[in-house]
């Protein structure tokens, strides 16, 4: 049985290899082999941060198999898998190096297709998986992994070709595209430079569309992605002011609907709660991989009465707290704050006091530096940087509604009548949260949180209930 087999040939590998710090190895290892054989759903849900030696346990039974594999992975992980992971696995014991076969189109008589999420779905769409399982060991970004594959961009050079291929509607669409153009163009700017646009804003241009053909790409794939499920919006360039058009579904798997049908599935992921994390599986086994309890608190920082994000007064109270925090503080501090302007307020602030120590989205900061960066630019960085021994969260990692993929996520959800902030923006919110300061519990850091919603709003509760076990930090005193 090829659970019995991979958790033999992990178990003699570890053993040659020495201690491992993760204890959920042969666990993992038998779960997978279950799945695989079995060729049903399993969703496995591991601690945020926790340990990356669990690849090796999922690399086993997927050598040991026998089943047609797709595994699917990001362009970051897939260089780890390629360059760490894979080697490892052969250095270890050489039967069983796993063979990974590359490219858009499926290999002739390969077992294992490594594909990344964009190549999942042109696979997917195109009928090539055939009856590959799928081997998904991101559930924590597959949902915007999977939007981002399935996204459909309009540039100015797609708007060109497009006159070229149907010149007798040059006019027409050159008028659309005018009316497009002052509608984005006229809106107030903001920060991220996004502008939501309503169905009814591109009703004309579909409706010329349906009468054109043919089209040359991406147009087609444009006017497919049509109906309530789908949301756009414009990214502004405003030195040229041109524009690009980005059209995403809200919700990918049900724009993919029958990948996993009568498929197998491994899904692998750090998240810690609510149904959307299951991301529309329906699993035949769940199963939660968490840490061994934690003997050492968390040292948290969180005064009392502390002001609102929306108050006028919110920017400075950050200042004077983060000068607080990194004046004698040794190692280095990582300060997570989305909102743009007072995260450049805040950084040339720290910078006046502290000097080039103090950076901003900088992967080489000094031993004592101070990082101040956008909670999405961390996530991505944090494994290639050294462990912080303090992070200050300026603002507590809730989506804006002034993004138009969140505001049309909530508005969907509003109008079936659900909960869209204890549903959707929060739960995302404490697992985005949990993942970031992961790595304080072993450097043995400390975490301050100015936001004064933790303490000014009923749901701060649940926070603070997320950072379990914590102890309050009264004072600051330098380390």
């Amino acid at each position: 049985m090829l659970e019995a087999r991979a958790h033999h040939q992990l178990k003699a590998l570890l053993a040659r290899e020495g201690c491992e710090p993760w204890p959920h190895h042969l666990s993992l290892s038998r779960l997978v082999a279950r799945s695989l054989r079995r060729s049903d759903h399993t969703f496995v849900r591991l601690a945020p941060g926790c340990d990356p030696s669990w690849w090796i346990s999922l690399l086993v039974p997927l050598a040991l198999s026998e089943c047609p594999l797709a595994l699917v992975v990001s362009d970051g992980t897939r260089q780890r898998l390629l360059q760490v992971e894979l080697p490892r696995l052969g250095r270890a014991d050489p039967s069983l190096a796993l063979a990974c076969f590359e490219g858009d189109h499926p290999p002739a008589d390969g077992r294992v297709w490594l594909l990344n999420h964009r190549q999942l779905v042109g696979a997917w769409q195109q009928g090539w998986l055939g009856e590959r399982q799928l081997v998904l060991p991101e559930a924590e970004h597959l949902d915007s992994l999977l939007r981002e594959a399935l996204e459909v961009v309009l540039t100015p050079q797609h708007w060109d070709q497009l006159r070229r291929a149907q010149p007798t509607a040059e006019a027409s669409l050159l008028s659309l595209h005018e009316r497009l153009n002052r509608l984005i163009l006229s809106h107030p700017a903001h920060p991220n430079q996004l502008v939501g646009l309503a169905p009814e804003d591109e009703a004309p241009l579909r409706h010329l569309l349906q009468l054109l053909e043919p089209l040359p790409a991406p147009w087609p794939a444009w006017l497919a992605a049509r109906g309530s499920g789908w949301t756009s919006w414009a990214q502004v360039n405003p030195q040229l002011l041109q524009w690009q058009l980005h059209r995403q579904p809200l919700d990918p798997l049900a724009a993919l609907k029958g990948l996993l049908i009568r498929r197998g599935a491994v899904v692998l992921g750090q998240l810690s709660r609510g149904p959307s994390v299951e991301l529309g599986l329906q699993p035949n086994v769940t199963v939660n991989l968490g840490d061994p309890p934690l003997a050492d608190p968390l040292p948290l920082y969180a005064p009392l009465r502390q002001p609102l994000p929306n108050s006028p007064h919110y920017g400075q109270h950050l200042l004077d707290h983060a000068r607080r925090l990194v004046l004698g503080q040794g190692g280095v501090t990582v300060v997570l704050i989305d909102d743009e302007a007072l995260r450049l307020n805040l950084t040339s602030g720290l910078a006046a006091e502290f000097g080039s120590r103090v950076v901003h989205e900088h992967t080489a900061p000094e031993s004592n530096g101070v990082i101040c960066a956008r909670w999405d630019w961390w996530l991505n960085q944090q494994q290639r940087l050294p462990l912080p021994s303090q992070i200050v969260v300026a603002l507590l990692p809730i989506a804006s509604l002034e993004d138009p993929l969140t505001a049309a996520r909530v508005l969907a959800m509003r109008q079936s009548g659900q909960d869209w902030f204890r549903e959707f923006l929060l739960p995302d919110g404490l697992n985005r949260l949990e993942l970031g300061v992961a790595g304080l519990r072993r450097q043995g850091g400390r975490l301050a949180i100015l936001d004064g919603r933790l303490r000014g709003r009923s749901w701060g509760r649940q926070v603070l209930l997320a950072l379990e076990p914590w102890v309050s930090l009264r004072r600051l005193l330098p380390h």
